[in-house]
């Protein structure tokens, strides 16, 4: 990942993890939805620089969540 991206993907990162609570999720419950194993969604979750995901399981966690994309990318 390139180091200017770094405060967008972690803030992207900490949204999914926001709406994911806000939904009354699990990971695991979260992971289930979109077909992926819990590991995914905790590297996601923890902003783990060394692992960066696609945008379709962007997409994926997008309508797992109800939340449409472009709100998960909005600057606050």
């Amino acid at each position: 990942m390139k180091k200017e991206h770094y405060d967008k993907y972690r803030k992207l990162c900490l949204k999914i993890a926001y709406y994911r609570k806000l939904r009354g999720y699990t990971q695991e419950q979260l992971a289930e939805k979109i077909g992926k194993s819990v590991e995914h969604i905790k590297c996601i979750e923890n902003v783990n620089i060394d692992y960066i995901f696609y945008i379709d399981i962007f997409l994926d966690i997008s309508n797992a969540l109800d939340v449409k994309p472009d709100k998960l990318l909005e600057e606050d």
